[in-house]
């Protein structure tokens, strides 16, 4: 036999976030979160059934992003995140939905732990993705894919830790030991301060990324004033000079 065998490019989803979201709601808004034979997914997506590639190339791509998931009898639902974006009360919580589903997918998520703050030039990426065992067109699919999800989700635009900063950097800098200064915590705003967060709700809550895929929220008021910043920011540093005074000797 001479048959070639076709190489296969490590799962990816075939359409981005967005797209995916869209698709998924429309079999929500059918099904609700009752699972569903595949067929009917299949149906619900404006396909015949679930006996052709396009039809299972989405449904693969919806489960990549964790918007279905699998129920007894080999049905699928629609997953509970999913359900909470189509009724979330505020776009904070789409947009935290928004990016647990944009790292879900594996590859999707080693790249974007890797590049802190900015993903590199498509020639980079695309490297990347051949040398994780895409072919040269599923990498560059992938390529297009990633970065229109990037985009929709706004990953980017997420703040920064020092750890983070320090990670694309490629360097540690020591912090700086700061004394308590009484004037800092009594410092009251005036009244020419320009707010640094804007809400209407009466406070931002703010993601901030930890290392391993971690995530930790600041509750931050409205408005916040440069005062504000000063008193929070001396409160934290205090804290950590306090917990290292209070490690034990090593020797």
């Amino acid at each position: 036999m001479s048959e070639i065998l076709r190489k296969k490019s490590p799962r990816a989803p075939s359409i981005p976030l967005d797209e995916a979201v869209e698709r998924v709601l429309k079999i929500y808004d059918k099904e609700r979160r009752h699972a569903a034979p595949t067929d009917v997914i299949a149906q619900n997506l404006g396909y015949k059934n679930a006996n052709n590639g396009a039809a299972l190339s989405m449904i693969a791509s919806l489960r990549s992003y964790g918007l279905l998931e699998k129920a007894p009898e080999g049905k699928l639902a629609v997953s509970k995140d999913a359900e909470t974006y189509r009724f979330a009360p505020s776009d904070e919580l789409k947009s935290q939905l928004r990016i647990k589903w944009l790292k879900t997918p594996n590859v999707f998520s080693e790249l974007l732990d890797k590049y802190v703050g900015g993903l590199p030039s498509d020639a980079s990426i695309r490297f990347e993705l051949i040398q994780k065992g895409f072919t040269p067109a599923s990498a560059e699919s992938t390529l297009t894919i990633l970065k229109k999800s990037v985009d929709f989700s706004k990953f980017f635009e997420q703040p920064l830790l020092d750890d983070d900063i320090e990670q694309e950097q490629g360097a540690v800098e020591p912090k700086p030991q700061v004394e308590k200064d009484d004037s800092v915590s009594n410092v009251q705003p005036k009244a020419t301060d320009v707010p640094l967060v804007s809400s209407v709700a009466g406070f931002d809550r703010i993601p901030v990324r930890l290392a391993g895929g971690r995530r930790a929220w600041l509750e931050i008021p409205t408005p916040f004033y440069a005062a504000d910043k000063l008193r929070l920011k001396a409160q934290i540093d205090l804290l950590l000079t306090e917990e290292e005074e209070a490690e034990p000797d090593s020797e």
